[in-house]
């Protein structure tokens, strides 16, 4: 059974920095494309960044490039979303994915970030 779990949300400020990681088990981790979505109030879910296999391939949403950094060990089954320059619009509820060879996805229970102003 695919399990996804986030860590490393919270409150800061505008400017400041948080660190997602999202720590995977139930997949061979290597075979899957991992990512990062966000759902602010009132909106749809919004894809913030993803990162291939081998990590040789990592795509932003236009709105955090620059900002945001995707990372994945796939030693440890783990992938990350190093945030920075935080603003109030990214305020929302993050989750982490996992996109198998097969097509089918499998999602985390979701962590909230909240950018004060």
């Amino acid at each position: 059974q695919v399990r996804l779990v986030e860590s490393g949300g919270g409150l800061v400020q505008a400017g400041g920095s948080l660190r997602l990681s999202c720590a995977a088990s139930g997949i061979i981790f290597s075979n899957y494309i991992m990512g990062w979505y966000r759902r602010a109030p009132g909106k749809q879910r919004e894809l913030v960044a993803d990162i291939s296999k081998g990590a040789a391939t990592k795509n932003y949403a236009d709105s955090v490039k620059g900002r945001f950094t995707i990372s994945r060990d796939n030693a440890q089954n783990t992938v990350d979303l190093q945030m920075n320059s935080l603003k109030p619009e990214d305020t929302a509820v993050y989750y982490c994915s996992a996109h198998g060879p097969l097509g089918a996805s499998s999602w985390g229970q979701g962590i909230q970030v909240t950018v004060s102003s």
